[in-house]
C-alpha cells in the first residue's frame, strides 16, 4: 500500500510540474494574432508560414482582411483571405490555429467600427492575458479589425501592442505617403490607429521592407516539389498575376514585404527602431518606425524555419 501510495505521490508531482512548465513556457512567449489579406498577393502566405510553428510565438489565431482596391477585388474578398488562411493551415497540419473572419468592409466613419467575428476575438484575446503580457498585433492588410477592436473597446489599449505594414515613409524628413496599398484600403482604419494618444504602434514601413527580396530559384529549390505547404507557396507564386507593375514579367524575384514584421518580431535585434512623429493632418504623438532591416539574416531564418517544418 505504501509503494503505491509512493508512486501516486510521485506520479502527481510529475504532472503538476509539466503544467507549472508548460505554464511559465507560456507566459515567456510572445502571444500574437495575425490579422491577414491573404488572397491579395502571396507574401502573406510565406509570412504566415513563418509564424506557424515558431517557438517565441504563442500564435492564438490567424484573422482574416478585406483587400476592396485591388483591380482583382471581388465583393467578398475577406472570404477569399478566410478560404486561403483555412487551406493552409490544413496543410500544415494546423486546424487548432483558430481563424476567425473578419471584415468585409472598410470603416464607414472614424467612430464607427465593423463589427466581426475577428474584431471581437482580438478583444477576447486581449482581455485573456496574464499580468505582465502584451497582446502583439500584426496587421498585414488593412486595419479594420484592429481598428474596430479598439472602437469597440478601448479598454484593451494598455494590453495591446500593433506591429503595421503599410506606408511610404521619408526617415530624414518624417514624411508620409499614405498611397501605399495597404493604407488605401481602409485610410479610416490607419487614422483610428494614428490618432489614439495612447496606442503603442510600431510600423515595417513600405519604404523599409522592400529590400526583403526572394528569388524564384530559391523558392523551387527549397520548395517545389515537396508537397502540400511547400507547392501550394509555389503555386501561389507562379498563378497569381502582378496588377502593379509591368517589371519582371517571369516573376523572377518578389518582395516579401509581411515576411519582414514578422522576422522582425522575432528577432528585433536584426532592425533599427527609431521614434518618430504622427503625419501632420494626425494627433501629434511618438511612434516607433523601422528603417533599416538585416536582409542577409531574415533570409537565412526564413529558410531555416521551412527546413524545420519539413523535417516534422
Amino acid at each position: 500500500m505504501f509503494i503505491k501510495l509512493l508512486k501516486f505521490s510521485v506520479l502527481c508531482v510529475i504532472i503538476l510540474t509539466l503544467q507549472i512548465s508548460k505554464a511559465q513556457s507560456d507566459i515567456q512567449k510572445i502571444p500574437i494574432i495575425i490579422d491577414a489579406d491573404t488572397a491579395n498577393e502571396v507574401d502573406d502566405l510565406f509570412a504566415i508560414v513563418r509564424a506557424v510553428g515558431e517557438p517565441k510565438f504563442n500564435l492564438l489565431g490567424i484573422t482574416s482582411a478585406q483587400f476592396h482596391t485591388s483591380p482583382y477585388a471581388t465583393d467578398s474578398t475577406v472570404v477569399e483571405s478566410q478560404h486561403i488562411n483555412e487551406r493552409l493551415m490544413t496543410l500544415m497540419n494546423r486546424t487548432d490555429i483558430p481563424l476567425p473572419l473578419g471584415s468585409n468592409d472598410a470603416l464607414k466613419a472614424p467612430d464607427q467600427p465593423q463589427d466581426s467575428e475577428a474584431a471581437r476575438f482580438i478583444i477576447k484575446k486581449a482581455h485573456q492575458l496574464k499580468a505582465g503580457q502584451t497582446l502583439q498585433l500584426v496587421i498585414l492588410g488593412s486595419c479594420t479589425n484592429v481598428a474596430s477592436a479598439i472602437l469597440l473597446d478601448e479598454t484593451i489599449i494598455p494590453k495591446i501592442q500593433v506591429n503595421y505594414l503599410g506606408f511610404w515613409h521619408n526617415p530624414k524628413a518624417n514624411t508620409y505617403d499614405k498611397k501605399e496599398f495597404n493604407s488605401g484600403n481602409d485610410t479610416l482604419a490607419v487614422n483610428v490607429l494614428l490618432n489614439h494618444p495612447k496606442l503603442n504602434l510600431r510600423v515595417m514601413t513600405a519604404t523599409t521592407s522592400q529590400h526583403l527580396v526572394f528569388k524564384k530559384t530559391t523558392v523551387d529549390t527549397q520548395l517545389k516539389g515537396k508537397g502540400n505547404m511547400p507547392d501550394y507557396l509555389v503555386n501561389r507564386w507562379e498563378t497569381y498575376t502582378r496588377w502593379w507593375t509591368k517589371k519582371d514579367p517571369e516573376k523572377t524575384t518578389w518582395i516579401m514585404w509581411d515576411v519582414a514584421i514578422i522576422e522582425a518580431l522575432i528577432y528585433p535585434e536584426w532592425t533599427t527602431l527609431e521614434t518618430f512623429k504622427t503625419p501632420k493632418e494626425n494627433t501629434q504623438r511618438d511612434i516607433n518606425i523601422y528603417t533599416k532591416i538585416d536582409v542577409v539574416n531574415m533570409k537565412r531564418d526564413f529558410w531555416r524555419h521551412i527546413n524545420t517544418l519539413l523535417q516534422k
